[in-house]
């Protein structure tokens, strides 16, 4: 397991609060600190804000108030987006024939920011194979992207987040509608790229009972940071820290 540095922040949420077209707050007074090689899981009911607070850590919504900072620096004038990778949620669904194959689709995250018809390099060919490498996909990168079950998809999107070598991937209910095998393939995927590359995973999702198996800590959203907490901790405490929802049902398991 990766040794954290718990004197070293590599994202900090501060005081954030949020609101869509100055409605009620969706978040409010979020302060959180994620540290280097951590595997965090962000859980709480739908509609507590847990997505909206993921993609203020992207750069992709303004806070209403409050500062975040990446590696040190305040997002407003972070530059370096290519140590960040993003797995969107329900990535794409594609038709079998979609023109585009799986090495092309690995490609994309390659070339996304170049300048319009540079042409790829010998480097960027490596590192897409290196990325379906690490995924277990590089027999299939002559495939039709359509063409693949629902579990390799989701891996040819997971090495598109790592072609460009990231320090922290965020994931969006990355294993929402695959079956259980493909779920056990896939979080077996993400510890391997936590432990053995010491990348910073933050992952939303409502299986908290999965993730109580997976992450480092569990950081519960609902409006507010309800609690950040190793899963022990969770378990232990989780009846008396009021977390609700209709989808939020806490299971423990005995391995």
């Amino acid at each position: 397991m990766p040794k954290l540095d718990h004197t070293k922040n590599i994202i900090e949420v501060d005081n954030v609060s949020f609101s869509y077209n100055g409605q009620e707050n969706v978040l409010e007074n979020i302060t959180l600190a994620i540290h280097q090689g951590d595997y965090i899981g962000l859980v709480g009911p739908n509609g507590s804000g847990k997505t909206t607070l993921l993609k203020i850590m992207l750069k992709l919504l303004r806070p209403k108030q409050g500062t975040v900072k990446l590696f040190g620096r305040n997002i407003r004038d972070f530059k370096d987006w290519r140590k960040i990778a993003y797995v969107p949620q329900k990535t794409a669904n594609f038709e079998a024939n979609f023109p585009a194959t799986v090495y092309e689709v690995v490609l994309m995250g390659r070339v996304a920011g170049k300048k319009l018809f540079k042409r790829t390099t010998e480097e960027d060919w490596l590192a897409v194979k290196d990325a379906l490498l690490k995924v277990s996909l590089w027999e299939h990168k002559d495939r039709l992207i359509g063409g693949l079950s629902g579990g390799q998809e989701q891996r040819v999107f997971i090495a598109r987040a790592l072609v460009n070598q990231p320090e922290i991937i965020f994931l969006d209910e990355p294993a929402t509608g695959v079956d259980k095998k493909t779920q056990d393939d896939f979080y077996a995927l993400l510890k391997q790229l936590n432990r053995e590359l010491q990348i910073t995973l933050i992952l939303v999702s409502h299986d908290i009972k999965r993730l109580t198996e997976e992450v480092m800590h569990i950081a519960c959203v609902d409006r507010t940071l309800t609690c950040h907490l190793s899963p022990e901790e969770y378990l232990a405490e989780s009846e008396s820290l009021n977390i609700r929802g209709n989808n939020i049902k806490l299971i423990t398991h005995n391995h």
